[in-house]
């Protein structure tokens, strides 16, 4: 019998799925200030993402490295430190 891999996207299929819609290039083209929210929503079809342990979660960003952002989200009572690209980060807007 097969055993299940233990790689990045295993046991994720459902979440990491994408519709067939055509998106553009903006989503590469975002950029965020420090301390503003932001939820990590991954885009499978890019090939640096976070760890999809993290999708869904709400993080502030500490600063910028690169192209990429720092992310600071918490799990339960731990604060993490995320390092993503810019297309699996949406803006929260401030309600």
């Amino acid at each position: 019998m097969a055993r299940f891999g233990h790689g990045k996207i295993s046991k994720s299929r459902d979440k990491l799925k994408k519709t067939k819609k055509k998106e553009g290039i903006t989503k590469y083209l975002r950029s965020f200030e420090k301390g503003e929210k932001v939820v990590v929503k991954i885009d499978s079809t890019s090939q640096n993402y976070p760890h999809p342990r993290y999708h869904g979660l709400i993080g502030d960003i500490k600063e910028k490295r690169g192209r990429g952002y720092i992310v600071e989200v918490r799990t339960g009572n731990k604060s993490k430190q995320i390092i993503t690209t810019p297309e699996h980060l949406k803006k929260i807007s401030a309600n």
